[in-house]
């Protein structure tokens, strides 16, 4: 059986806003250009022809795999989350035991992540290195670069 996905409920609606805008606007704009390349002729060395369809299949592709996270979503309640341990929505500050840098998290779902402003994925190799720990534990992470040592300073639920 394939892995539930967990997300917030906004988390959900931003993917099937997506899956709607790429449906109803992208992939029918594809279609026109599709057209219009196959009526210049000869579609073998037709450049534009290829490019499109080429994307046809990129946004398909696309298309199916956020389709596939929304059927295996599992609706977390944030509210029915224990709160001193670190969970899934909440903000964690670490401290990078090699570095002496602190650094601030905050575990996402699908649909949520953005790594520019700490948004990381619970279902990360580092998100799943830091679940169920409590504030003064040491979490280890196996990276490519080695492993990686944080203590966990604080927790936050972000209700």
């Amino acid at each position: 059986m394939a892995e539930s996905v967990p997300m917030t409920r906004e988390g959900y609606n931003k993917i099937k806003a997506e899956i709607k805008r790429l449906e109803q606007e992208v992939l029918p704009l594809i279609t026109d250009k599709i057209a219009e390349a196959r009526a210049e002729g000869d579609l073998k060395e037709n450049a534009e022809y290829h490019a499109q369809r080429e994307n046809q299949g990129m946004t398909m592709a696309k298309v199916n795999e956020l389709k596939d996270k929304i059927a295996r979503a599992s609706i977390i309640d944030l509210s029915q989350l224990p709160k001193d341990e670190v969970v899934f929505g909440c903000t964690v500050t670490v401290e990078d035991l090699a570095y002496g840098d602190e650094e601030q998290f905050t575990l996402v779902g699908a649909g949520d992540e953005d790594y520019d402003s700490g948004k990381i994925l619970v279902t990360s190799p580092f998100g799943q290195g830091l679940i169920g720990k409590k504030v003064g534990e040491t979490a280890e992470i196996e990276a490519p670069a080695g492993k990686m040592k944080f203590k966990i300073l604080k927790i936050e639920l972000n209700l």
